[in-house]
């Protein structure tokens, strides 16, 4: 299935502008404010408000203070969970981002879920290539396609590392913002839910890329809604499609994503899924990341 309605997420304890990061994600922003742990905390505690009230099952575990993890909200770039049962482990480009990587956090998981094999690609930090996980790649887990634009966070050798484990066929592409800069992570330009693909198109540098991912969602019968550059730059490519323990398709983004969308994009979203938004404020601009990074989405089997 495309949609889970099990949400794994990381509350922070030292969140703030990561420095590490700052020189590929033109997203990130640091604060001119102070207090930025405390109004990411309010935000992130909202937010998982607001999915529980709409009826997500989401699994909470606090972050450590050490090591020292600025970016912890964002689990989904090292470890993703599949339907058969696989869990991946992703090489990080960021040496402060690699000690995300938490083993306990998959112990407790596996109580829960079956856990059949864990694939640790993170061996590939030692040849300085790197692919962070659904960060990197946009699955369309139904077609078992990885959408993916390569930058200095996602290399193609890695990346047909994974497709060949996984058995998910790669549409690799280059992808840039207004100014020609590389996009750092491929979900903050493209989503792709069951029936939809939310997409920055004139991101895509090539035509004949464009035309290769345009043809890839005609045959995987997806509506197509195009974002512009700046509509991208306000979240609105970072969305994530989830659903409820009642089966409800949910679209879940930012309340700066959803404010940035014109009123027909909110209509043809809306007759795919409900839009569920919160405000995250403070985690878009010191982390350069959104709703959809801060959601791992748990497709592990139930333990029976």
């Amino acid at each position: 299935m495309q949609t889970t309605s099990h949400i794994l997420m990381i509350r922070p304890v030292d969140f703030k502008f990561n420095e590490q990061t700052a020189g590929d994600n033109k997203f990130q922003v640091a604060s001119e404010q102070g207090n930025v742990q405390q109004k990411a905390l309010a935000e992130f505690d909202g937010f998982v408000a607001v999915l529980r009230e709409n009826g997500l099952d989401v699994m909470v575990v606090d972050d450590t203070l050490q090591p020292e993890t600025p970016d912890s909200i964002f689990p989904n770039n090292w470890v993703s969970f599949h339907e058969d049962g696989a869990v991946f482990l992703y090489p990080m480009h960021s040496p402060n981002r690699r000690q995300e990587r938490r083993k306990d956090i998959i112990d407790e998981l596996s109580k829960k879920f079956e856990v059949n094999h864990l694939t640790d690609l993170s061996f590939f930090e030692l040849q300085e290539r790197f692919l962070e996980g659904t960060g990197s790649m946009v699955l369309d887990r139904i077609n078992k396609i990885a959408y993916a634009c390569l930058s200095v966070r996602t290399d193609e050798e890695v990346l047909n590392n994974f497709a060949m484990l996984s058995g998910y066929r790669v549409i690799a592409f280059e992808a840039v913002d207004q100014h020609g800069f590389p996009i750092y992570h491929t979900n903050v330009m493209m989503c792709i839910g069951e029936k939809f693909a939310v997409a920055c198109l004139e991101s895509i540098k090539s035509t004949a890329d464009k035309i290769r991912v345009l043809e890839s969602y005609k045959a995987t019968h997806k509506t197509v809604i195009d974002i512009s550059f700046e509509q991208m730059n306000h979240f609105a490519g970072n969305m994530l499609e989830v659903q409820n323990k009642d089966g409800e398709s949910l679209l879940v983004m930012s309340e700066q994503a959803l404010k940035a969308l014109h009123g027909t994009q909110v209509t043809a979203l809306s007759a795919f899924s409900k839009i569920v938004s919160a405000p995250l404020y403070t985690i878009e601009q010191n982390g350069g990341g959104s709703a959809r990074c801060m959601l791992a989405e748990v497709h592990l089997p139930l333990k029976k």
